[in-house]
């Protein structure tokens, strides 16, 4: 059991909370200065987050929620559960811990200098300790989890893509098979899939991607976008063939649509933000839930960017979604079939938060998903119309870089 953190320990954490909100990123940026000096560390990270700067801006941020909530620490659930997710399917083990408990007490020590006291460095200690044995603790039982579900392992497994299919003008979907031929873990729809990929002349890259099928115990499908300048996907689109090998790690994630629930779901994605969803419809599927009680509303370029445009149609017209599609960039005469066939409508423009709450059931639960912009205005604007906090869920492709994603994403 993890001993809880003394009075004193408290008190000076929440002191430093002023520090750490004019000084946070400078400590987390020389943290990972530090850390990332290591190469067997460096390799646990994804390096494209650390050139854009989005993991320094979500450690500090991580940070500083981890000190203004030092005295009640119940709000930190789900930041704590999103991050024992994402650590489990990075392969982060217990030996790694001491690497990140010294570099972030060098790099506060470093850029307070004399304001870090003996009693405040201390503080800290105990502080990160006490976080890291929570993590410790949470991270050790998915690991048990997975190890001993049926299909489930641990570490990085072999699986081979038996499959490419273009979905879109940026989409390609990939199905993996294992590489030892025996089942899969069945995932929750909405997990996703961690990857140790070797890019030649980058050396080994870790990336996340959904996972874009119902659960079928045999495989996986992944269904990646071509990003401007991303080096794994566009290696993945250019360079992946049938057949290439892939070390996965077991899926992972709270984002996950309840196996059971009696409130209408309405899936409000934008972009490739819609791949954990096409899972969540799949399952749904197999599973009976039907329109209106399963709503989809997705907004893209235009029919040409438009993933899974014939499969969400064919969904609607059995009646098993009720479906939206906004075309920010194109028109609905290009849409195909045609813009009004059975249960789906295709719009023009982009998507607004109010046409979302007066168009989709009272009581409905929010999942919000895609670029961060689109999410920000998204949940922003569900909140203004009325909608409770507990009602919108959302992921987060990368680093949790607000205040909002640090507490709330899954």
């Amino acid at each position: 059991m993890t001993a809880q953190l003394d009075d004193q320990t408290r008190a000076i954490i929440t002191a430093c909370v002023p520090a750490l909100e004019a000084h946070g990123l400078d400590i987390t940026r020389e943290m990972y200065a530090r850390l990332l000096a290591d190469p067997a560390i460096s390799a646990l990270f994804n390096r494209s987050h650390q050139k854009n700067g989005e993991q320094p801006t979500a450690l500090a941020l991580a940070v500083l929620t981890y000190a203004r909530h030092i005295n009640d620490l119940s709000g930190l659930t789900g930041m704590i559960e999103r991050i024992a997710e994402k650590h489990v399917g990075l392969n982060i083990l217990p030996e790694h811990y001491p690497h990140v408990g010294t570099a972030l007490l060098g790099a506060i020590k470093h850029v307070l200098g004399d304001a870090a006291t003996p009693d405040i460095m201390q503080a800290w200690a105990n502080g990160y300790q006490f976080l890291a044995d929570v993590l410790i603790n949470r991270e050790s039982q998915l690991y048990k989890a997975n190890e001993e579900a049926p299909g489930g392992w641990t570490g990085w497994r072999a699986f081979t893509i038996t499959n490419r299919t273009v979905e879109s003008e940026k989409v390609t979907s990939f199905e993996l098979t294992p590489v030892d031929g025996k089942p899969v873990l069945r995932h929750k729809p909405g997990q996703y899939l961690s990857f140790n990929i070797t890019v030649p002349g980058q050396g080994a890259q870790r990336r996340n991607y959904s996972i874009s099928s119902a659960p079928n115990g045999t495989s996986y499908r992944i269904s990646v976008s071509r990003a401007p300048h991303g080096l794994v996907s566009n290696w993945l689109h250019d360079h992946a063939a049938q057949g290439t090998q892939l070390l996965v790690s077991a899926p992972a994630g709270s984002f996950t649509l309840p196996a059971a629930t009696t409130a209408p779901a309405v899936l409000l994605s934008a972009g490739v933000g819609l791949t954990p969803f096409v899972s969540m419809l799949d399952t749904a599927a197999t599973q009976g839930c039907a329109a209106p009680a399963l709503q989809y509303i997705h907004g893209t370029h235009s029919a040409q960017t438009e993933a899974f445009g014939p499969h969400i149609r064919a969904l609607a017209e059995k009646g098993l979604v009720k479906a939206d599609v906004f075309y920010t960039h194109g028109s609905t005469q290009h849409a195909t079939p045609a813009p009004h066939a059975t249960g789906i409508q295709v719009h023009n423009g982009r998507i607004c938060p109010t046409w979302v709450r007066e168009n989709t059931p009272a009581d409905a639960v929010y999942y919000v998903c895609g670029p961060e912009g689109f999410m920000q205005d998204m949940i922003s604007g569900l909140k203004a119309t009325g909608v409770p906090e507990s009602r919108i869920k959302h992921e987060v492709f990368g680093p949790a870089t607000t205040l909002e994603d640090t507490l709330n994403a899954a």
